[in-house]
């Protein structure tokens, strides 16, 4: 049979597609898909309104987005999840991205929806995470370090301790600390050895907290007599005494006390620093403030990690939260140590109280409701209250506890301004002291406050600009590229290792979001 003839080609006309916005477009801040898939959750444009007006926020943000009112229940500021937003993680893919990945992987990652702005923003969320936990780990040791040490200290009791100094290196008010040394391996370390005093009750509880930058962390424990070089004051208050003769010819009348080894020797306690500051305050305010914003923040962030362990601060007074030296990592400031007055120290939490879980007071009865806030260290209102009244302490402000309650007046004292941070560390003090519990900030709150003092964004960026959601997000992107530019430049110059103040900004630009900048910008400015 003869092949029948081909079939012609039919001609396929392709149709015309619409015109396509360029990656820069879409780094510039236009809420696309692709966005909320690496890094934000974006709330979707709506074309009868301007984008990033209120209107154009999801429901649970849009308390936030008018104009500055008053504090009230309504703004949610009394449930600390308001001011967190949904914010997914980098890919698996952007957080294996190195700079000697092949070119045909990157080349299908660049072809994705995200294209190159998304790739890019994925590995800066990707690169603030490793560094932030490379810093934690130089700030507190390798974990496994922690581990074998622990299990070193199994059974060793006083004797196998050498006493580097018989007076304590710090006192606080519900412990002595007294600088030990001990042998591991090759190594000769140096911890710190807690002697409670008799109104300690936290041992039993400190020892299950879990390892965290603020607080303290013991890694050995034993009862035994104390040495007889060691030298303890009668009582709290006394000026330390030496063993009396009997003592020494007896050793058997020292007292048998419990006593715990802690990797952070303190060398002063908030108390002690707040007394001895003031000169620097009234020579350098802006140094002095933002050290005490820093401080505050320490604070806040161990509060938090106790609040998720069902553990409150037992005395959350300057007394017993600690200082301790960060370690100087080596090229920092060319080998020259910075003065302790001037240097940011860690700050620890040294107090611990089991407690039962209780709702935020919500009476109307102002004067009970906050008596019991204070009364009562196992509720959630007592540490805002603590931390509202620590920061006149710290910006030495004198205020009594009636000041604080409010039973003289409805006015708290004045703080002055003297620096960029006076303001804004006065409006969270007013925002943690507020008589109505319902207008309160929580802890969390106060976290992202003082974050937001510390590092942005300040006032002046709206001053041109209406403030959105897309700003916001530019501001958070741009300073993420900036921050690790800024590590790279210093870890081949004269800035050295970063440390505990780098640390506490990565951890912010890392969980940022432009809805919550958008919220605490609303209460602060």
């Amino acid at each position: 049979d003869p092949v029948p003839p081909p079939l012609p080609k039919k001609q396929l006309q392709r149709a015309e597609s619409l015109p396509e916005r360029g990656p820069s477009h879409h780094c510039q801040g236009d809420p696309r898909p692709w966005a909320s898939s690496v890094l934000y959750s974006i709330p979707p444009s709506h074309p009868q309104h301007e984008e990033g007006a209120p209107s154009s926020v999801p429901p649970r943000d849009k308390y936030s987005c008018g104009h500055k009112k008053p504090l009230t229940k309504s703004q949610s500021l009394g449930e600390p999840a308001a001011w967190s937003s949904p914010q997914n993680a980098p890919s698996p893919r952007l957080k294996e991205l190195t700079f000697g990945t092949a070119d045909g992987e990157l080349g299908q990652l660049l072809e994705s929806p995200a294209g190159l702005c998304g790739v890019v923003l994925g590995c800066q969320a990707a690169a603030l995470g490793r560094l932030s936990a490379r810093i934690e780990e130089e700030l507190l040791g390798p974990e496994e370090r922690q581990h074998l040490l622990e299990a070193e200290l199994v059974g060793k009791r006083w004797g196998a301790f050498e006493v580097l100094e018989p007076q304590p290196c710090c006192e606080s008010g519900d412990a002595w600390y007294f600088r030990v040394g001990f042998s591991s391996g090759q190594s000769q370390l140096v911890f710190a050895a807690k002697v409670p005093k008799p109104c300690c009750t936290s041992l039993g509880v400190q020892s299950s907290l879990g390892t965290h930058c603020s607080i303290q962390h013991p890694i050995g424990r034993f009862t035994d007599r104390l040495p007889q070089e060691l030298v303890l004051p009668r009582n709290p208050g006394e000026q330390s005494q030496s063993p009396s003769s009997e003592e020494r010819a007896c050793p058997a009348t020292r007292p048998v006390l419990q006593v715990l080894i802690c990797p952070e020797v303190p060398y002063q306690t908030l108390a002690g620093f707040v007394r001895g500051s003031h000169g620097l305050h009234r020579t350098s305010p802006g140094h002095y403030e933002r050290l005490a914003c820093l401080l505050l923040l320490q604070l806040c962030l161990g509060l938090e990690h106790l609040r998720g362990q069902n553990v409150g601060q037992g005395d959350l007074s300057p007394e017993n939260l600690l200082l301790v030296q960060c370690p100087c990592p080596p090229g920092r400031h060319q080998g020259k140590k910075e003065p302790l007055g001037l240097s940011l120290p860690r700050l620890l939490i040294s107090s611990f109280l089991k407690v039962r879980e209780k709702q935020r007071p919500c009476s109307t009865s102002q004067e009970q409701d906050w008596t019991k806030g204070l009364a009562a260290p196992s509720s959630p209102a007592a540490d805002e209250l603590n931390v509202g009244r620590l920061i006149y302490q710290l910006l030495h402000v004198d205020i009594s506890l009636e000041d604080t309650l409010g039973f003289r007046n409805n006015r708290l004292p004045e703080i002055p301004s003297l620096s960029i941070y006076s303001m804004g560390l006065k409006r969270l003090a007013t925002l943690l002291l507020h008589r109505e519990p319902s207008k309160r900030v929580s802890i969390e709150q106060a976290r992202s406050i003082l974050q937001l003092l510390l590092w942005g964004p300040r006032q002046e960026l709206f001053a041109r600009s209406k403030k959105t959601l897309p700003l916001l997000r530019s501001w958070v992107e741009v300073k993420r590229t900036l921050l690790l530019l800024r590590f790279a430049e210093s870890s081949v110059g004269t800035g050295g290792h970063p440390g505990l103040e780098e640390w506490l900004c990565c951890q912010y630009f890392k969980e940022v979001t432009e809805h919550t900048l958008y919220q605490v910008t609303q209460v602060v400015y």
